[in-house]
Protein backbone atom coordinates (compact mmCIF):
# COMPACT_ATOMS: atom_id res chain seq x y z
CA UNK A 1 0.00 0.00 0.00
CA UNK A 2 1.30 3.45 -0.95
CA UNK A 3 1.16 6.42 0.97
CA UNK A 4 -1.68 9.25 -0.06
CA UNK A 5 0.95 11.53 -1.23
CA UNK A 6 2.59 9.04 -3.66
CA UNK A 7 -0.79 7.68 -4.62
CA UNK A 8 -2.21 10.85 -6.47
CA UNK A 9 1.05 11.64 -7.76
CA UNK A 10 1.18 8.78 -9.65
CA UNK A 11 -2.48 9.45 -10.97
CA UNK A 12 -1.44 12.97 -11.67
CA UNK A 13 1.87 12.10 -13.53
CA UNK A 14 -0.01 9.23 -15.47
CA UNK A 15 -3.35 12.35 -16.19
CA UNK A 16 -0.54 15.06 -17.56
CA UNK A 17 1.64 12.20 -19.61
CA UNK A 18 -1.60 11.48 -21.15
CA UNK A 19 -2.91 14.60 -22.45
CA UNK A 20 -1.76 15.53 -25.93
CA UNK A 21 -2.82 19.11 -25.78
CA UNK A 22 -0.09 19.29 -22.96
CA UNK A 23 2.66 17.46 -24.95
CA UNK A 24 1.99 19.52 -27.45
CA UNK A 25 2.30 22.64 -25.52
CA UNK A 26 5.61 20.95 -23.72
CA UNK A 27 7.08 19.83 -27.19
CA UNK A 28 6.99 16.13 -26.22
CA UNK A 29 6.60 14.18 -22.49
CA UNK A 30 8.57 16.70 -20.39
CA UNK A 31 6.89 15.57 -17.16
CA UNK A 32 9.59 14.96 -14.21
CA UNK A 33 9.86 14.25 -10.39
CA UNK A 34 12.97 15.52 -10.77
CA UNK A 35 14.08 17.01 -14.87
CA UNK A 36 17.46 15.73 -15.67
CA UNK A 37 19.94 18.21 -16.47
CA UNK A 38 20.16 19.90 -19.85
CA UNK A 39 16.51 19.42 -20.36
CA UNK A 40 15.17 21.64 -23.10
CA UNK A 41 12.55 24.09 -21.85
CA UNK A 42 9.39 24.64 -21.48
CA UNK A 43 8.73 21.88 -18.73
CA UNK A 44 7.03 20.54 -15.63
CA UNK A 45 8.29 19.55 -12.25
CA UNK A 46 6.45 17.41 -9.56
CA UNK A 47 7.37 19.50 -6.71
CA UNK A 48 6.88 19.45 -2.75
CA UNK A 49 4.09 17.27 -1.61
CA UNK A 50 2.40 17.09 1.59
CA UNK A 51 -0.29 15.00 3.56
CA UNK A 52 -1.77 15.73 6.77
CA UNK A 53 -4.74 13.16 8.98
CA UNK A 54 -8.42 13.39 7.42
CA UNK A 55 -9.80 10.57 9.05
CA UNK A 56 -13.17 11.12 10.85
CA UNK A 57 -13.14 7.69 13.47
CA UNK A 58 -15.14 5.64 11.07
CA UNK A 59 -12.99 5.79 7.96
CA UNK A 60 -9.30 6.73 7.19
CA UNK A 61 -8.74 9.64 4.76
CA UNK A 62 -6.09 11.91 4.14
CA UNK A 63 -5.51 16.26 3.40
CA UNK A 64 -2.73 16.02 0.38
CA UNK A 65 -1.11 18.77 -1.31
CA UNK A 66 0.95 18.55 -4.56
CA UNK A 67 2.28 21.54 -6.07
CA UNK A 68 3.37 21.37 -10.05
CA UNK A 69 6.42 23.66 -11.30
CA UNK A 70 6.19 25.16 -15.04
CA UNK A 71 9.43 26.42 -16.42
CA UNK A 72 9.64 28.57 -19.33
CA UNK A 73 12.49 30.50 -20.88
CA UNK A 74 10.27 31.71 -24.02
CA UNK A 75 10.60 35.07 -22.72
CA UNK A 76 7.20 37.07 -20.68
CA UNK A 77 5.24 34.73 -18.74
CA UNK A 78 2.64 34.09 -21.85
CA UNK A 79 4.23 30.43 -22.10
CA UNK A 80 4.22 29.54 -18.80
CA UNK A 81 0.79 30.73 -18.10
CA UNK A 82 -0.94 28.73 -20.77
CA UNK A 83 1.13 25.68 -19.71
CA UNK A 84 0.01 26.18 -16.00
CA UNK A 85 -3.73 27.24 -17.65
CA UNK A 86 -3.85 23.20 -19.08
CA UNK A 87 -2.87 22.22 -15.71
CA UNK A 88 -5.60 23.50 -14.01
CA UNK A 89 -7.86 22.43 -16.39
CA UNK A 90 -6.36 19.21 -16.63
CA UNK A 91 -6.87 18.46 -12.67
CA UNK A 92 -9.01 20.97 -11.00
CA UNK A 93 -12.07 19.14 -10.12
CA UNK A 94 -10.84 15.53 -12.20
CA UNK A 95 -11.85 12.39 -10.64
CA UNK A 96 -8.51 10.69 -10.49
CA UNK A 97 -8.59 6.63 -10.22
CA UNK A 98 -6.22 5.83 -7.36
CA UNK A 99 -4.28 2.72 -7.14
CA UNK A 100 -4.57 2.11 -3.06
CA UNK A 101 -7.22 5.24 -2.04
CA UNK A 102 -10.42 6.61 -3.01
CA UNK A 103 -10.08 10.52 -4.17
CA UNK A 104 -12.90 12.50 -2.52
CA UNK A 105 -11.79 15.84 -3.87
CA UNK A 106 -9.24 17.10 -6.08
CA UNK A 107 -8.81 21.26 -6.27
CA UNK A 108 -6.50 24.28 -7.84
CA UNK A 109 -5.62 25.67 -4.76
CA UNK A 110 -3.31 28.15 -6.31
CA UNK A 111 -1.54 29.28 -9.12
CA UNK A 112 1.80 32.06 -10.12
CA UNK A 113 3.98 32.69 -12.66
CA UNK A 114 7.25 34.77 -11.39
CA UNK A 115 10.57 35.27 -12.97
CA UNK A 116 12.93 32.88 -11.17
CA UNK A 117 15.95 34.33 -9.53
CA UNK A 118 18.53 33.64 -12.58
CA UNK A 119 16.21 36.38 -14.52
CA UNK A 120 15.17 34.36 -17.77
CA UNK A 121 13.27 31.31 -16.34
CA UNK A 122 9.59 31.97 -15.77
CA UNK A 123 8.73 29.77 -13.13
CA UNK A 124 5.18 28.80 -12.45
CA UNK A 125 3.72 27.42 -9.60
CA UNK A 126 0.61 25.36 -9.84
CA UNK A 127 -0.47 23.95 -6.10
CA UNK A 128 -3.08 21.10 -5.95
CA UNK A 129 -5.14 20.07 -2.78
CA UNK A 130 -6.90 16.91 -2.52
CA UNK A 131 -9.22 14.78 0.17
CA UNK A 132 -8.37 11.16 -0.01
CA UNK A 133 -10.01 8.17 2.10
CA UNK A 134 -8.35 4.83 2.40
Amino acid sequence: MTTASLDLQAAVFARLLADADLLAALGGPRIFDGAPRGTDFPYVTLGAAGQADWSDGSAKGGDVSLTLHVWSRQGGKKEAWAIAGLLMRLLHDEPLALADHQLVTLRVAFAEVRRDPDGITEHGVVRLEALVEG
